[in-house]
């Protein structure tokens, strides 16, 4: 008996196995998770590299092409000769180049794929130009001469560059005084004027006489504006003028001469000239532009910063609503409701509710929040405006309502989950000593459930923010014209449709005229809203265990 009782359990029987086989499985999980973030992030940040340029010589005096190189695969000899490619005898495989060529205006595309035995050789020229245009793409090519001032200067090709960077620098300088004068300046006159432009028509439809002083005033008003907006055009214009006269010549590897006006052009560089400080330097100015710029080319080239400013606003916004609403109604059903069937029937209303599809809330906002809702507050606040809707059209406040809606029930849950765990005892000691109900409750069993409450802000928080279907009927669009915040009175304007980066993905992924050219742009966007939803769930997840910490609350 005493060696039956001595005796270790089974290896198999002592639930070692399952350990194991438990860890094994979130190591796994860990490593597949890890493994698609660094392939997304590695896409993403390699694309503001700047890469070399190649020159192919291809065979029978066809010829050169130019451009980067962006892709490589392995193709078979007879997939070639189906497609009429005649391809050497005693060769199985062929590989093939995927080259971005560049120069859309000229040859109507941006990528072509050159087989190995369509070149003879690779090389490197010194000289080549990347240019980087408002439209159309990139451009290779080889600098021949410039026209700087109406002045034409041409001669060797250091001294060409060194005038091209004071070119350069004058047009960033006299670009941002444009879009100053665009966006600022001439945005608020035009402000400005659609509000005389309502306070008029309000005039109007409480029928007030034309003799009334008022209209004179709104007139005097108007003339003063236009005065205003007359200046600002003939500054614009002679900006305009300014770099209108200057521009670049260039060759293509074919031989063709092509002029490039300044104004089209954001950066000239020379990538097979470059050491690695200039290619580090290149390649985080490309990343700041690509965080703090507005999109352009169909949202294929520049940054994204509108849709981050977007996203984030849509966040917060849907954080602040979302909290009291699901705060309340748990407290409600933990604390004051009779536990009875109907309380019960709630709990599973609200357990189901988080498993609806998203686009049915986006089909419920539609009609709730942006028909009906803000239809009524047009027809009692905002007459003046009609028939053109103000709230009564998709915007900032539909889509954070609308979220905040589809996110409430993880709140819910969350929160009383971590009112159900607080001790009974502490509720009955603030009792007795002479506590109310509410006092108990806000000042004891509250605090203590904060954790919990911010572990259904976090949840909450990470569902929102990679929210897409739902957005796209109450409030995201494609490009938004301006920013939900910005100078004007009242500063904030929740009405405004914005952009968002779970749609902008979507759109440059899925509707992009050009897909091949956008494909590096998806990862860096995916990538930067991984790190953006990361950071604000960390830190949620700091003021949490703060909290926890402050109150000794239990794990939630």
């Amino acid at each position: 008996m005493s060696l039956m009782a001595n005796r270790r359990p089974h290896w198999r029987t002592s639930g070692t196995p399952w350990v194991w086989l438990t860890a094994g499985t979130v190591a796994f999980s860990l490593i597949l998770v890890l493994g698609v973030l660094g392939m997304v992030g590695y896409q993403g940040i390699i694309h503001f590299w700047p890469s070399s340029v190649v020159q192919i010589s291809l065979k029978g005096n066809q010829g050169t092409a130019l451009g980067e190189v962006a892709g490589s695969e392995n193709v078979s000899v007879a997939r070639l000769r189906d497609q009429g490619v005649q391809t050497p005898e005693g060769m199985s495989q062929v590989e093939r180049l995927l080259l971005k060529t560049g120069n859309r205006k000229i040859y109507g595309f941006d990528f072509k794929w050159f087989n190995e035995t369509d070149y003879d050789d690779l090389s490197l020229p010194p000289d080549v130009a990347v240019i980087e245009r408002e439209e159309w793409g990139n451009f290779y090519g080889f600098l021949v001469g410039l026209k700087f001032d109406g002045q034409i200067l041409k001669g060797e090709r250091g001294q060409l560059e060194l005038k091209l960077s004071e070119m350069m620098a004058r047009r960033y300088e006299i670009k941002e005084k444009i879009l100053r004068v665009e966006k600022s300046e001439m945005g608020a006159l035009n402000y400005q004027m659609d509000k005389i432009r309502l306070e008029r028509r309000k005039l109007e439809l409480d029928q007030v006489p034309g003799s009334d002083p008022r209209f004179a005033d709104l007139d005097f008003r108007v003339s003063e504006l236009e005065e205003q907006y007359i200046v600002l055009g003939e500054s614009l214009r002679e900006l305009n003028q300014m770099i209108d006269r200057d521009s670049i010549e260039m060759i293509t590897t074919q031989g063709e001469p092509v002029i490039l006006d300044v104004k089209d052009l954001v950066r000239v560089y020379f990538p097979n000239n470059m050491n690695i400080f200039q290619k580090f330097a290149h390649y985080f100015a490309k990343l700041w532009e690509f965080i703090t710029d507005d999109p352009r080319e169909a949202n294929t080239e520049g940054g994204i910063f509108p849709a981050i400013f977007g996203t984030v606003a849509m966040v917060l916004l849907m954080a602040v609503l979302v909290t009291p609403f699901g705060v309340v109604a748990a407290i409600y059903l933990n604390e004051y409701a009779a536990q009875g069937a109907l309380t019960k029937i709630i709990r599973i209303a609200v357990n189901n509710l988080a498993g609806v599809p998203s686009v049915v809330y986006g089909v419920f906002g539609l009609g709730f929040f942006v028909y009906f809702l803000g239809g009524t507050i047009d027809s009692l606040f905002f007459e003046a405006n009609a028939p053109a809707p103000v709230f009564g059209t998709p915007g900032l406040m539909w889509s954070s309502l609308t979220l905040a809606l589809l996110t409430v029930p993880v709140v819910i849950v969350s929160t009383e989950e971590g009112l159900t765990r607080i001790p009974r005892s502490i509720r009955e000691g603030s009792l007795a000593l002479g506590a109310t109900k509410a006092e108990t409750l806000w000042r004891t069993v509250l605090p203590m459930a904060t954790p919990a409450m911010m572990t259904g802000l976090i949840l909450a928080v990470a569902r929102a923010a990679g929210e897409v279907a739902p957005l796209m009927m109450v409030g995201v669009v494609k490009l938004a014209p301006a920013l939900p915040v910005d100078g004007n009175f009242p500063f904030i304007h929740l009405d405004r449709k914005f952009m968002h980066m779970g749609f902008h993905i979507y759109d440059v992924g899925f509707q992009s005229p050009n897909v091949e050219a956008a494909r590096p742009l998806v990862y860096a966007t995916s990538f930067l809203l991984i790190i953006l939803i990361i950071s604000l769930n960390m830190t949620a997840i700091k003021i949490r265990n703060s909290l926890r910490e402050k109150y000794n609350a239990t794990e939630t």
